[in-house]
């Protein structure tokens, strides 16, 4: 417990003890590869420890340049913020590129991994966060001397308990964690290749007490169960109980796990922890924060037990009829020909989330914990992956043979879907992966095993806030598609139902526009509709007996929605009115934002608008690749802009201009490209600042730019006039020819 004298906090309180700690914040560190330098550089990635409209404050480095250290000091408040001419937002690591702030100098993402295979990586606690049970907010206050010396003890407490562990196994997960390259998890990248890589060793500590508690209180639990059944006599065994106890216990030791590890997070808008699954991987977290398990705060077993115990009970018995939860697997199902009247399934997408790699993490503490208990459900020293489906590159020797996989074991499961379903049943299959590669491979399997899309539906899934907050070009919505099993036409010609895929997607991108369907949700949600009328044949061919698949279909859709939303966007300028890049740039923006995606994607979209993806990166355009990826650069990441090929360069060269306060340069370039008098290419800057969220730098930009549109519209008009009256030469030669 802590005195509020040596807190820091949002307003006065009363000098009284009783602050509870409710984690420390850690920072990783390695040493700064200036030979010159040498200094140990704090890896963080933002300074904030409140970020919220009335309550600012973060902590700021303090540097000693003659001994070359890093101290840290607490802002508290956005006066002493702004005071300090500091960005809390500007850390002091981005992509695994660490800056010192003794010399500044940059170690590359490359040596900052190297260093940390080589065991060079270290830790430093920075600040501790507290909270009082009977005051609102947080307070924070630096780490110290004391508070080093505490966690130091940790190893002296856990080196005891691992000698006197009564238990045959090791309680400390040393089972390996995904291997490097692997989509769903990077730490291995940094020689984090053992599960118990994952947690300091006072989480280690924490961890093992909790799990031997576990293990040793089943005997006394069957006691307490035998009078239990004694005394209401319950149909059930002592034994069935005792463990279903246990059971409940070792999840709430696994949510532990989840809160308590260095890949937890502080969140500074909030003021919470946040567990490490905030999304479905396992990131690289250079600061984290430890939790205080008992501060009953966010993360705590206090805070958790309510949801815990609310959980319990609305599932337990007496909430109406019983269901049966059986496991099996879904291309052997157990069950006769024409069984089921409907079935739903969320199948895999492609190769989105590694589940049985991910569940490794929860998976280790549980076979500690109840693996004696319940022995079938923990066979294996890892969970099982040979047969799991999904398009994993870290299981096959080639990315064909692991797509390959997915195909074959997708379409097994479609298979026996279609068999268990009778005639004219219902089936629900959910999807929701961004890539078209993943969609040709699902729908692939649907078609060949003869289901019919009948109607389809984007339902939101994901939360809006987390989406935007992380800026990635994830999709916030599901796709349900409803099939039937029910008879096909045998053919189907191209030509005739092309336009009847036309008219059904513009209809259903019409709703999904109206109901506010955007991003990259837009685009897959025109995938359903596109689906109802070509799966109604066993074989779509030309007239000249060319069989048309399903990447025909998706490309086919792909051109039909970025003419209906160029259209939309654009509002009082036709599609036409703008050159090819705009509409890709605009289709792009509207999109996946700043995001990038995979090279294919990218080609595909940019294919429906007759665009060049290779010349636009080669000539210095607006687009990037690197490795598999595209990214599509605005005005602040492009560098200058000194060819105008098409409109985005002129945009992006005004932008620029204009946050330079360079207005003249800004009417000489729109009045010599002529596009100052264009009404198209300023519905086009003016399309793409509502494509973009709030706090955007482009959207910004070209916000400022349009504030003084009808000025730059007509000292262009100037210039324009200018650049196109005939010189004196040319005044002679035209009398000549008269």
């Amino acid at each position: 417990h802590e005195s509020a004298d040596e807190l820091i906090g949002p307003r006065e309180i009363e000098y009284q003890d009783g602050w509870i700690p409710v984690g420390y914040l850690w920072a990783r560190t390695i040493p700064c590869q200036n030979p010159g330098c040498g200094a140990e550089i704090p890896l963080i990635k933002q300074f904030w420890l409140a970020k919220k409209k009335n309550k600012k404050i973060a902590y700021r480095p303090v540097v000693d340049y003659v001994n070359k250290q890093v101290d840290f000091e607490i802002l508290e408040n956005a006066e002493a913020i702004e005071a300090a001419n500091f960005d809390p937002s500007e850390g002091t690591v981005s992509r695994a590129n660490a800056r010192c702030p003794v010399c500044e100098q940059v170690t590359k993402a490359k040596q900052t991994r190297q260093l940390a295979k080589d065991g060079k990586m270290g830790e430093r606690m920075v600040a501790v966060v507290f909270h009082h049970p009977d005051q609102f907010g947080k307070r924070y206050r630096l780490a110290n001397e004391l508070d080093a010396s505490v966690f130091d003890e940790a190893t002296t407490y856990l080196e005891a308990k691992l000698a006197n562990w009564p238990y045959l196994e090791n309680p400390i997960p040393t089972e390996s964690a995904p291997p490097e390259g692997h989509r769903s998890c990077s730490n291995a990248i940094y020689g984090m290749t053992t599960w118990d890589t994952f947690f300091n060793t006072r989480q280690k500590l924490t961890l093992v007490t909790f799990l031997g508690k576990i293990k040793g209180s089943f005997k006394k639990i069957r006691v307490n169960c035998e009078e239990l059944i004694v005394q209401t006599s319950l149909k059930f065994s002592a034994d069935g109980l005792a463990k279903a106890v246990v059971g409940y216990l070792s999840v709430i030791l696994d949510m532990q796990a989840a809160f308590n590890n260095n890949g937890a997070r502080w969140e500074n808008t909030s003021e919470a922890i946040k567990h490490v699954f905030s999304r479905q991987a396992l990131p690289m977290m250079w600061d984290y924060v430890e939790l205080c398990p008992f501060s009953g705060s966010s993360g705590s077993i206090e805070s958790g037990l309510i949801y815990y115990l609310k959980y319990i009970d609305f599932a337990s018995f007496g909430h109406g009829e019983n269901g049966s939860a059986q496991q099996f697997s879904a291309t052997d199902l157990p069950f006769p020909d024409d069984h089921f009247d409907a079935l739903l399934t969320d199948p895999p997408y492609y190769d989105n989330v590694h589940y049985a790699d991910l569940s490794d993490f929860f998976y280790v503490w549980l076979k500690r914990s109840v693996g004696e208990l319940f022995p079938e459900l923990f066979v294996t020293p890892l969970t099982p992956k040979s047969s799991e489906a999904i398009a994993s590159k870290t299981r096959h020797p080639t990315t064909k043979i692991a797509k390959d996989f997915f195909e074959q074991t997708l379409g097994q499961a479609f298979f026996e879907i279609h068999r268990v379903l009778q005639t004219g049943g219902v089936a629900v299959i959910v999807y929701a992966h961004k890539t078209t590669e993943g969609w040709e491979t699902m729908l692939n399997g649907l078609v060949n095993i003869g289901l019919v899309v009948t109607a389809s539906w984007p339902v939101h899934t994901e939360m809006k806030a987390r989406l935007v907050a992380a800026q990635t070009a994830a999709l916030a919505s599901s796709i349900y598609m409803v099939c039937r099993k029910m008879e096909r036409q045998p053919l189907g010609f191209w030509n005739e139902i092309q336009s009847k895929i036309k008219a059904r997607v513009e209809e259903k991108l019409e709703q999904f526009w109206n109901q506010g369907i955007a991003g990259g949700d837009f685009f897959i949600s025109a995938i359903g509709p596109g689906m109802e009328e070509y799966s109604r044949y066993e074989r779509v061919e030309t007239y000249s007996g060319e069989a048309i698949g399903t990447d025909q279909l998706l490309a086919f859709i792909r051109s039909v929605s970025t003419n209906f939303l160029a259209h939309r966007l654009l509002k009082d300028a036709g599609r036409e009115s703008i050159d090819k890049e705009a509409q890709f740039y605009l289709t792009y923006r509207w999109t996946y934002l700043d995001n990038s995606v995979p090279f294919d994607d990218a080609r595909k979209i940019a294919s429906a608008q007759g665009v060049d993806l290779e010349k636009l990166w080669k000539s210095g355009g607006f687009v990037y690749k690197r490795g598999s990826k595209i990214w599509v650069r605005g005005p602040k990441k492009r560098g200058e802009v000194k060819d105008v090929n098409n409109m985005v360069d002129a945009m992006h060269k005004a932008c620029q201009f204009w946050e330079k306060g360079k207005k003249a340069e800004i009417a000489q370039l729109l009045g010599q490209s002529g596009y100052g008098q264009s009404g198209a290419f300023w519905q086009l800057c003016q399309a793409v600042a509502e494509t973009l969220i709030n706090g955007n730098k482009e959207k910004q930009l070209l916000e400022g730019l349009l504030i003084d549109r009808e000025r730059y519209a007509r000292d262009s008009a100037e210039v324009y006039a200018e650049v196109r009256k005939p010189k004196p030469k040319q005044m002679r030669l035209l009398e000549e020819d008269v």
